[in-house]
């Protein structure tokens, strides 16, 4: 959430960074407007407070003195009706205000590509070898369902399309990838958490799903109250220290936490309809982190480097890129895609987004620290795919498969596969 206090300074700073995330600047001047008038609300009501005090040390002088104060009275009435009226004026435009506030979405940081067009993406550097196949490679999911170890159509029958059964060998490395991922995570520092899967709306909000994206997420009702089923556990790692002030002396903290992440895919209708690229439901190992503000900059480039690290130590190529303003998610000031090649459809896609929130999510979920003065600040909160674990098992069986339909395992998988090297059909 943007504080009202920064689009007042700097409007024109304001309308030019949120034009290039699609906001228009009417939508700035009327979130002012409206903060103007509260602001002068809250200065009539303090005149009548002081005013109605006035009144009321006059009552109490005239009662001492015997004499009548029933006029002094009448207008103390009068006053505190005007009072409770301005109240209400004042929270019916703070509600007009927070409305535009909570829809828009966190300025750009400087350095990233000013553009509404995602491909508008800066590239920032390659890593790895693009194997070069003596066969023509096949898509993961025809390797998977040669092999016995995926089976999207009875999932489709079960559930629906977007669903998947891993299976046996499958399931095997589907596991063995997001326990390499934990424990990579571990060593650098992270504390591991598992988190609800189900989180309520104020949860949502914090981390900027909610109002805006409903549409995006299942939500159920348990005893009245709606829950939703998180589309990452960035929600519940985020928002485990919602309303509170963290001990300065913890920060930075990085948490790691492996989930089911659950999403509708709303208007992604013809994309990606086979595979595990785009999926209802799929298992992600998130990273989050919670730090200074001077801080926040150096920390996603540590986050950026521990994602990087799983794809070096897996083998698998990728490149770097920063995503132009318009691409990145709402609540972030800037984020750097990793995206790793799979040689089927000849291109690099998405397996992890690193993001800096800046005070975006801390301001709506009110995660503060004290400074050296004691007084309560915002922390920077930063969040990342460490990684999207269907989509690493897609680049695997891509990047490793074999001329004769095998799928050889990357090594440092081997322990966890229970020192199985090679998935052969089951």
């Amino acid at each position: 959430m943007l504080d009202i206090k920064v689009l007042r300074a700097k409007p024109d700073w304001a309308k030019e960074k949120l034009a290039a995330r699609g906001v228009k600047a009417e939508e700035i001047d009327d979130a002012i407007a409206l903060d103007d008038q509260r602001r002068e609300v809250i200065m009539a009501v303090e005149d009548l407070k002081a005013k109605r005090n006035s009144a009321s040390d006059e009552i109490g002088r005239k009662k001492r003195a015997k004499e009548n104060a029933d006029d002094a009275i009448k207008e103390m009435r009068e006053v505190g009706q005007q009072i409770a009226a301005l109240d209400q004026k004042r929270a019916d435009l703070e509600e007009k205000v927070n409305y535009i506030l909570v829809r828009l979405p966190n300025f750009p940081a400087d350095d990233v590509p000013m553009s509404l067009d995602e491909n508008d993406a800066r590239e920032e550097y390659k890593w790895g070898n693009i194997r070069q196949f003596d066969f023509a490679p096949k898509a993961h999911w025809e390797i998977g369902e040669k092999l016995g170890i995926l089976d999207f159509e009875r999932a489709a029958k079960v559930a629906g399309a977007r669903f998947v059964y891993y299976k046996g060998a499958g399931a095997r490395l589907e596991r063995a990838v997001y326990n390499f991922f934990l424990d990579e995570h571990y060593k650098e520092g992270y504390e591991e958490v598992i988190t609800p899967y189900l989180v309520n709306a104020d949860s949502m909000f914090g981390t900027g799903q909610f109002p805006k994206f409903t549409e995006d997420v299942y939500t159920i009702t348990n005893e009245g109250e709606p829950l939703t089923l998180i589309p990452t556990a960035e929600v519940p790692l985020v928002n485990y220290y919602r309303g509170e002030i963290v001990d300065s002396a913890k920060l930075p903290i990085s948490l790691t936490a492996l989930s089911p992440a659950f999403r509708s895919e709303a208007g992604s209708a013809g994309r990606d309809t086979r595979g595990l690229i785009r999926m209802h439901q799929f298992n992600k190992v998130e990273m989050v982190k919670f730090c200074k503000p001077e801080d926040s900059w150096n920390q996603l480039k540590n986050l950026i480097h521990d994602a990087e690290d799983l794809l070096q130590k897996l083998g698998l190529p990728y490149h770097v890129i920063t995503l132009a303003s318009g691409d990145a998610s709402f609540t972030s000031a800037k984020t750097n895609d990793l995206e790793v090649w799979m040689p089927a459809q000849d291109k690099y896609r998405e397996i992890s987004s690193c993001s800096n929130c800046t005070d975006f999510q801390a301001r709506r979920a009110q995660i503060r620290y004290r400074d050296e003065n004691g007084k309560p600040q915002f922390v920077h909160t930063l969040n990342g795919s460490g990684l999207a674990v269907g989509r690493a098992v897609a680049s695997i069986l891509e990047n490793y498969q074999n001329e004769d339909g095998s799928v050889t395992i990357p090594e440092v998988l081997v322990p966890y596969m229970g020192g199985q090297t090679v998935i052969t059909a089951e």
